[in-house]
């Protein structure tokens, strides 16, 4: 049977990078096992247990790196005493003769299970901190390219005021800026489980270093110091509190919902002919029509982040049914989700990471669209213009009403132009403003301050967000992987 004959998920062979999948991947997991027995080893040593030698860590040391004939040894191994942390800590010990007594000694399975989950969900952070800075810089360059374009304004999906390009796109980023805000802190948030025994009462380690408190304390600091960690939880049960995976994957279920948003508008923009993602000079939009143009990117985002968000229901649901010290009920579903989770999210920044790269605008398209709505909107700025001329509002608010009217039903029920304006210029009723009324419709003097909004957002929110993280921002092209 080969690789083609069984299911493997899209998540790691059609989609996300080689690095994230690489950090979820067995080897990973497997070796930094290895790397978790050898830095206990260390700190045992340093505290006094003679029973660990030089010769003993210095072997450890030189075999870390799990090799494709050890993890096939493990897994026969598993199959006979139904357990991978034993079935991986004997492994280690044929490969390591001198080390076998002392691997994984007072330790229990989770001290290298849950240990290894928080350096690999803290590792996945930082994959996904830089590509959402990226992103974040992408969009704001674009901001500001196009602050001063007016388009056309949508509530509830119908025409409103108008806004500019630039003022819009500041909506995604400002919301992408809380979604750095969220990963940084779950990042730093993450801690160790260090070393804490079976139930979480240290017993073994105590006896270990025959009743010695504060030995038992400086191995758990110290533990933690070798694997790079600020912090390590002050208590567990057998596991760390599954509540933690909750705080971690909260981040990326709601980036999940940003990304989902900007996505659809685009998909939107896209249907309205005003703004595309990327499309390559080869790419094939229907196997039938060969005319379109699908939105293939930010669809594929959307449905990507619909998974991720429902992905953070699982911590919920397994945090609140984990009885007292621990249950094993746990296991299975984190094999899943928590890979899952930032597998997607890598998926989805890399995605957008191509799509801010490339977006298409096209002007003429915005322009007819706002020719066709503006004279509604300037009707107001010919009430206020025709009664500076000594009008009286109420009876220039019925005659703009009556020609609104008669234009709104052009459009409507003939398929014609707005021709408000032209209305406009041929009643002698609105004679006094006839010479003004280009500059009244001029679509810049109806955006508002949108202009000067982004340029005060970039220039002061996306720029102070991002400057600690200046030496990750690049401007290569992002390829998707499919």
């Amino acid at each position: 049977m080969s690789d083609f004959d069984k299911y493997s998920t899209p998540l790691s062979s059609r989609y996300a990078s080689k690095e994230m999948s690489g950090i979820f991947s067995l080897r990973n997991r497997f070796s930094t096992w290895r790397k978790l027995w050898l830095n206990l080893a260390i700190a045992e040593k340093e505290l006094g247990l003679t029973v660990v030698t030089d010769k003993a860590i210095e072997e450890m040391s030189n075999h870390l790196a799990i090799t494709d004939e050890e993890i096939a040894k493990a897994s026969a191994q598993e199959a006979i005493v139904r357990h991978d942390v034993m079935a991986h800590v004997h492994t280690f010990g044929e490969t390591c003769p001198d080390a076998a007594g002392i691997i994984h000694l007072g330790a229990t399975s989770c001290f290298v299970t849950d240990n290894a989950d928080l350096i690999f969900l803290r590792d996945a952070y930082d994959l996904l901190i830089p590509k959402l800075v990226n992103v974040i810089n992408r969009l704001a360059n674009f901001a500001m390219e196009y602050k001063d374009l007016p388009v056309l304004g949508w509530t509830h999906f119908q025409p409103a005021q108008l806004t500019t390009l630039g003022k819009r796109v500041t909506l995604w980023v400002q919301e992408l800026l809380w979604d750095l805000r969220n990963f940084v802190r779950a990042r730093n948030d993450i801690g160790l489980r260090g070393v804490k025994g079976t139930t979480g009462t240290q017993a073994s380690f105590l006896a270990l270093f025959h009743g010695d408190h504060n030995k038992v304390e400086a191995l758990d600091k110290r533990v933690t110091e070798l694997l790079g960690f600020d912090t390590v939880y002050p208590v567990t049960g057998q596991t760390y509190s599954r509540k933690i995976d909750i705080d971690v994957m909260a981040p990326l279920s709601s980036f999940a919902a940003t990304a989902y948003k900007m996505a659809t508008d685009i998909r939107l923009l896209a249907n309205l002919k005003e703004m595309e993602e990327p499309f390559e000079k080869s790419q094939i939009g229907s196997s039938a029509m060969a005319y379109k143009r699908n939105p293939m990117r930010c669809e594929r985002v959307c449905s990507l982040a619909r998974h991720l968000g429902s992905l953070f229901n699982d911590a919920v649901q397994t945090a609140s049914v984990q009885w007292f010290e621990r249950t094993l009920d746990d296991s299975a579903i984190r094999r899943i989700s928590l890979p899952s989770a930032f597998l997607t999210a890598d998926i989805l920044l890399s995605t957008l990471l191509n799509i801010s790269s490339g977006l298409v605008v096209y002007p003429k398209v915005i322009e007819r669209r706002i020719k066709g709505e503006l004279p509604f909107m300037a009707t107001e700025n010919i009430i206020m213009a025709m009664v500076e001329k000594g009008a009286s509002r109420q009876e220039v608010h019925e005659n703009i009403r009556v020609l609104s009217h008669q234009a709104a039903a052009v459009v409507k029920e003939e398929g014609g132009d707005n021709d408000l304006i032209e209305r406009v210029k041929k009643d002698q009723f609105f004679k006094p403003i006839h010479s003004e009324l280009e500059s009244l419709l001029d679509p810049s003097t109806f955006v508002g301050r949108a202009p000067q909004q982004v340029e005060k957002f970039v220039n002061n929110d996306v720029k102070n967000a991002l400057q600690p993280f200046s030496s990750y921002i690049n401007d290569a092209d992002v390829k998707l992987n499919v």
